[in-house]
């Protein structure tokens, strides 16, 4: 894997965001007092997990200052299943650099190995079904491209990264606009031409609605399984069918049908436990 590929200028910018969040810089001569001795790191994986965000924790240390001979080898555990626990990798580093960076890289590694590994869990129910799993955008503010890196990680699909991605015509807009067939109007009106519009439906009867005005895709929200059934059998050729709602592993499995396409999970990035992962280091005599 090609660490410049992964991180960009704005990854950067946003660990100087995270690093003044620390606020290390109030005390410098605390800084300056740290011994800058080499340590033998080892980041232990305390839990089943799947490994997402170790380019992001290991340019936590480079921003630093710090060089890691052992970066390749690390960078090959990233989308691995950590099956076996607990499980301990390698690197060394000067002690002041492992102590400065190690809450903002474990942070980081804990929350997107922890999305990753719950995405991984839902597209193994979806995937003989051939339904893709989207995350949305109920993410952390200032977080939302590490997070949805982390749920491709894990196998799921990015739903869009802001609101002009596509057109997303939800209840509000149908509220404001006076119905489906004047939301639709106002977004046709932007004239993007190649920019899909997708329309919330909350009924049977807002589904034969858009099926008469030939929308293609459509994101049925909070159906029970039974009123899935009856949208499968109206459902338009070339028409697409997303379902969100409420979804979770426990009753996922009521909703694993032919004729559904994908399903979004707002729990993916609101709902994750982040994965128990701790650094411990040695000093090297």
């Amino acid at each position: 894997m090609n660490l410049n590929k992964i991180i960009s200028v704005s990854f950067k910018s946003d660990l100087e965001r995270f690093f003044k969040e620390d606020d290390l810089e109030r005390n410098f001569y605390y800084i300056n007092s740290l011994p800058d001795e080499i340590v033998e790191c080892k980041i232990i994986f305390k839990s089943e997990t799947t490994v997402a965000g170790m380019p992001f924790f290991l340019e936590c240390f480079k921003y630093l200052g710090g060089i890691i001979d052992e970066e390749e080898t690390l960078l090959e555990l990233e989308g691995k299943r950590i099956f076996k626990t607990p499980f301990a990798a390698n690197f060394t580093i000067p002690f002041s650099l492992a102590l400065t960076g190690e809450r903002v890289a474990l942070n980081l590694l804990q929350n997107l190995s922890g999305i990753a590994h719950l995405t991984s869990k839902f597209v193994e129910k979806a995937q003989k079904y051939q339904i893709s799993i989207l995350d949305t955008r109920k993410t952390v503010p200032g977080l939302r491209s590490l997070q949805k890196y982390a749920v491709r990680i894990g196998g799921g699909c990015n739903h869009r990264m802001g609101q002009s991605d596509l057109w997303m015509i939800k209840d509000n807009h149908k509220q404001f606009f006076g119905g489906i067939k004047n939301s639709l109007e106002y977004f046709s009106s932007m004239h993007s031409f190649y920019q899909p519009i997708v329309l919330e439906i909350h009924s049977l009867n807002e589904l034969k609605e858009a099926i008469d005005l030939k929308v293609k895709h459509v994101m049925l929200d909070n159906f029970s399984p039974d009123l899935l059934v009856e949208a499968i059998k109206i459902k338009a050729v070339d028409m697409t069918y997303e379902i969100s709602g409420g979804i979770t592993l426990d009753n996922i499995d009521n909703y694993l049908m032919r004729g559904v396409d994908a399903i979004s999970v707002g729990s993916l990035t609101t709902k994750t436990l982040n994965a128990d992962i701790s650094l411990k280091y040695q000093r090297i005599s």
